[in-house]
């Protein structure tokens, strides 16, 4: 490794140290307390979600070291940064806007970091030209943000946090910024560099498909608290707060399992195939409801409910029935049948759901 190679990478980790990060971030301000643990390994990426205000952007900032700790610890590499101002810290942030600097080139831009580490003006360039390359804005280079499309100027904040090799990588709401089209190809552009980062990624979201794309794992805040984590596959199944059905498209409920029967706190009972005793979560998707206008014959009562709509909304290429009565619920059926049933706000409406279309599983 050469001394510009010391200069320039920020603190690595020594032999038999740990490595990635350990924090648990508590920052109280303004009557809001934000109490999260995170841990990731070297090569993890994490992503932050939550309901705005949850606290996920605090969460980044203190991270980042632009907001200062009120309790807990941060340590990354093993390395103690609560006191480490954020010039200092090997962190690396895409900021949701992107906040290139106006006045210079892509190259420039991406040059910053390193010349603020040390590294002289043709080592930056240098490293910055490669970054762009591998970002596929080689031609690029000379071109100020202004004349730069959404996903190119996304490419370049990225290739400028990634310039000074961070530890630690922070992306606020990196795609929110882009049109649907972009979005697309630059969350497949972002999962590669992802993907080949060595270090920690942390990123924050509101945007469901960015998160199951991007990260290995997901940390979902409530209040200031994480109320659940762990995969996308595993978070998606089994949600545990009426947020995060609404994220992955379910119906949730919570009640008392006694033998294939779940009752509800509300009242009304869901027949389901899992033999569970206990507290349990009953989940279904909107797909699952069938509705119709008078009691079906032939249909048992058993996971069939009265109850009336409350609004209809397009979604995607269905409609989506917003209904209110025994047991509030989402469903999803086509234009044709919703017209079929005449359906309108203040209808009335019997659902129905099979118990093998059901989930339960531990509260």
């Amino acid at each position: 490794m050469t001394d510009s190679d010391a200069t320039t990478r920020g603190p690595l980790p020594e032999p038999g140290t740990d490595t990635g990060l350990d924090a648990r971030l508590v920052v109280e301000r303004d009557g809001f307390r934000l109490d999260v643990t995170l841990t990731a390994a070297p090569g993890d990426v994490v992503a932050l979600l939550g309901p705005n205000g949850a606290g996920k952007t605090t969460a980044l900032r203190a991270l980042a070291g632009l907001v200062p700790l009120s309790d807990g610890h941060l340590r990354l590499d093993g390395t103690v940064l609560t006191r480490t101002p954020p010039e200092s810290r090997p962190v690396g942030v895409v900021f949701q806007d992107y906040l290139l600097f106006p006045h210079l080139s892509a190259l420039d831009n991406v040059a910053f970091g390193p010349r603020c580490q040390g590294a002289s003006r043709s080592e930056a360039r240098a490293r910055a030209a490669g970054w762009l390359e591998r970002m596929g804005l080689a031609e690029h280079g000379g071109a100020k943000p202004r004349r730069l499309s959404g996903g190119q100027a996304q490419r370049v904040a990225l290739a400028r946090a990634l310039a000074t090799r961070p530890r630690l990588l922070l992306l606020d709401e990196p795609l929110a910024a882009l049109d649907a089209r972009t979005r697309l190809d630059v969350r497949a552009q972002l999962r590669r560099h992802l993907a080949e980062f060595e270090a920690v990624a942390v990123l924050v979201t509101h945007d469901p498909l960015d998160a199951m794309v991007l990260a290995d794992r997901l940390v979902v805040i409530e209040d200031g608290a994480v109320v659940q984590e762990g995969a996308p596959s595993d978070i998606a199944r089994h949600p545990r707060t009426d947020y995060i059905a609404q994220l992955v498209g379910l119906n949730l409920y919570r009640g008392r399992a006694e033998g294939h029967t779940v009752r509800l706190a509300t009242g009304p009972t869901v027949t389901v195939t899992e033999l569970l005793p206990g507290d349990v979560f009953v989940a279904f998707p909107p797909s699952a409801v069938t509705l119709h206008r008078e009691r079906p014959v032939g249909v048992s009562a058993r996971n069939l409910w009265r109850c009336e709509v409350a609004g209809l909304e397009t979604h995607g290429d269905l409609i989506r029935a917003d209904l209110t009565g025994e047991l509030p619920l989402a469903a999803d059926l086509t234009t044709v049948a919703a017209a079929e049933l005449d359906l309108r706000p203040g209808a009335t409406v019997w659902a129905a759901v099979k118990a093998s279309q059901t989930h339960a599983y531990p509260a």
